[in-house]
C-alpha cells in the first residue's frame, strides 16, 4: 500500500424494521450528498444458494419488503445490490417463517464466512465496479 487513502464509503444499519429502512437509507443519501450510482445495498435472498454472494444493479423486489421500502423511498430500483444467499425453505414451510427463525449450527459455523465474502463484494464494487465484482463473484468456484 502507497498509503494513499482510498475512496470515503459510509456503513449504515438502519434502526428501524428491515420493512421501514428505505426511509433512513434515502435520508443518509441526502445527508451526506451521495449519488445513488454509489449505494450498495446488502440483503438476504432467497432464489441464492445459501451461502453465496452475488452483485447486480437494479432489478424486482423478489417478495423482499426490505428491498421494496427502499425502492419506494429512492423512487427507483436501480441501485447496486450485495445479494447474500440463504437458499430456499425447505418443504412447504413459509418464506417469511423461514427468515425470521433462529439459525442453525451450521449456518452459525458458516455465517462469518458468508460475511466476509459479502464484505469483500462491497469493497469490491467500490473499487473496481460492478463488472469485475461480477467476474470475481458469479465464477464458478474451483474444484
Amino acid at each position: 500500500m502507497d498509503g494513499t487513502p482510498g475512496p470515503r464509503a459510509v456503513l449504515a444499519v438502519p434502526l428501524t424494521y428491515m420493512n421501514e429502512s428505505g426511509g433512513p437509507v434515502a435520508g443518509l443519501l441526502k445527508y451526506f450528498s451521495v449519488d445513488l450510482d454509489h449505494l450498495v445495498v446488502v440483503h438476504d435472498e432467497l432464489d441464492i444458494p445459501t451461502g453465496s454472494v452475488r452483485v447486480k444493479r437494479g432489478g424486482g423486489e423478489g417478495g423482499h419488503n426490505g428491498l421494496r421500502s427502499v425502492s419506494a423511498s429512492l423512487g427507483t430500483k436501480d441501485y447496486l445490490r450485495v445479494r447474500v444467499g440463504i437458499g430456499r425453505p425447505p418443504g412447504r414451510m413459509d418464506a417469511a417463517d423461514f427468515v425470521l427463525r433462529d439459525f442453525s449450527s451450521t449456518e452459525r459455523s458458516e455465517l462469518p464466512f458468508t460475511l466476509d465474502r459479502a464484505a469483500d463484494a462491497v469493497e469490491s464494487l467500490v473499487e473496481v465496479g460492478l463488472l469485475a465484482t461480477q467476474h470475481r463473484f458469479h465464477a464458478p468456484e474451483a474444484p
